[in-house]
């Protein structure tokens, strides 16, 4: 027989018996480790009179077991692991104070975002609820910019001989707004005078406060939200000084984008064409002039604001038009929303009637080309309007320029069936007098081979 001790129990091993393992032998209870019976009576009584220090140790991990069900005490790391973990975690700052060159700090550093050039990440101020400041400036990124537009030297000096000689002077969008502002405040100050016979009460300087902080964020935002104080500013009675309170001359690229979300949304079509002429189309008209490209979020608030396409066409194309001072690569770049995006024929058609009204400058035939080339149902009205702007040209003895002769091609591919017999012999003798050797004979092609409105039998393809 053979016998293996452990601390808890015996194992008793036989061949005939194996396999059979004894019951755990009960320790007796007490500090002693003899049985109650080897103690004499003496000492057995006087042990019961006295009180017993407490021996049990207790088991982390199996307090549940022993104490009925109650719930188990914290655990702590030990002493060797907690060592393990602090050297581990200095490693780590070792590592990041190599990398980054930042010092050993054992304070949470707060979130930052780093703007300008250097800046690669899209971190938005949203995460830290603060604000981003504004870093060095310099380039623009390449990826912030529309693709810079190719202008032909040689077109652009034609388009520079059809420009106004005298433009009227361009006012900044201060003496605009503030000119609008005295001559209001001066009228209503007159009333009210009339009326109570108290001068009308000026601007809070609480309120005054409050949008000159609203300025300071937007000459500094890149991302995130905005103040509520300039989201409120649509519906408030005098939007156009709380406007001209933030500076708008001072705004980021990013910060007119979120503008000109919030105001083409928000006001009505009168007043968003305000908004468009006198803030939008300034800054768009002179970062253009500044960079020779248009930045990417203004390129995108130009598309926004033809979310009202009649404040859009009443103050920004139409004003564009008439200044006389439109370049080439102005109109190329706001051509280009004409092309992107999908306008209601009733608002193109107002403004092709109203273009091939005022005077000619070499901008109107790209846009007039644009607006052609979508293939709208125009009245007949529009339509005569076009021809007569063309045979306005049968007496100038300029030299006109390719673009001319590019928007009346489109005219007569577009619309060579909605002219009438007279209308086409008028453009046939036109091209005596304006012709372009690979231009011309291809529009005199279109209006030779191409059927006429006037003719009996033949229905018209646009109705009046």
């Amino acid at each position: 027989m053979r016998v293996w001790a452990s601390p808890n129990f015996l194992l008793v091993l036989h061949a005939p018996l194996a396999g059979i393992i004894m019951p755990k032998a009960k320790r007796p209870r007490g500090s002693g480790g003899a049985t109650a019976t080897s103690v004499p009576l003496a000492e057995q009584i006087a042990q019961s009179d006295a009180v017993k220090p407490v021996t049990r140790v207790k088991r982390r991990g199996q307090a549940g077991k022993h104490d009925g069900g109650r719930e188990e005490e914290d655990e702590y790391v030990d002493e060797k692991l907690s060592r393990r973990i602090l050297q581990q975690a200095r490693i780590q700052q070792d590592e990041l104070e190599a990398e980054h060159g930042v010092g050993r700090s054992y304070e949470p550093r707060k979130k930052t975002t780093v703007l300008g050039p250097a800046s690669k990440d899209g971190d938005s101020d949203a995460e830290d609820n603060e604000w981003p400041e504004l870093g060095a400036t310099g380039a623009m990124e390449k990826e912030e910019n529309c693709e810079e537009m190719t202008v032909n030297s040689d077109d652009e000096k034609a388009i520079e001989m059809f420009m106004s000689k005298n433009p009227p002077v361009r006012r900044t969008l201060a003496d605009i707004i503030m000119e609008k502002l005295t001559e209001k405040q001066t009228e209503v100050e007159t009333v009210m005078s009339e009326i109570s016979g108290r001068p009308m009460p000026q601007l809070n300087p609480r309120v005054l406060e409050v949008y000159k902080g609203v300025k300071e964020v937007l000459s500094k935002y890149r991302s995130g939200k905005l103040p509520k104080a300039f989201k409120i500013v649509p519906a408030l009675s005098n939007w156009e000084q709380m406007l001209y309170i933030t500076e708008p001359e001072t705004w980021t690229a990013a910060a007119m984008y979120q503008a000109t979300r919030i105001f083409s949304s928000n006001l009505k079509e009168r007043m968003a064409q305000r908004f468009y002429n006198l803030v939008l189309l300034p800054r768009i008209r002179d970062d253009i002039a500044e960079y020779k490209r248009l930045n990417f979020h203004l390129y995108m608030a130009l598309k926004k604001a033809l979310f009202k396409p009649g404040a859009w066409f009443k103050g920004i194309l139409i004003p564009l038009c008439e200044s006389g001072t439109c370049t080439l690569r102005e109109a190329i770049i706001v051509g280009s929303i004409l092309t992107k995006c999908s306008i209601p024929v009733l608002h193109s058609g107002a403004a092709m009637l109203k273009i091939a009204e005022m005077e000619y400058s070499g901008a109107n035939s790209i846009f007039l080309r644009l607006l052609i080339d979508k293939k709208y149902a125009l009245p007949f009205r529009v339509v005569d309007a076009l021809v007569f702007h063309f045979l306005a040209f049968q007496k100038d003895q300029r030299t006109l320029p390719v673009l001319w002769h590019q928007c009346l091609l489109t005219f007569a591919q577009r619309y060579k069936e909605d002219l009438s017999s007279e209308q086409k012999e008028a453009l046939l003798e036109l091209l005596k007098f304006h012709n372009h050797s690979q231009i011309s004979p291809e529009i005199r092609r279109e209006l030779v081979n191409s059927k006429c409105r006037d003719i009996e039998g033949i229905p018209p393809v646009a109705m009046e």
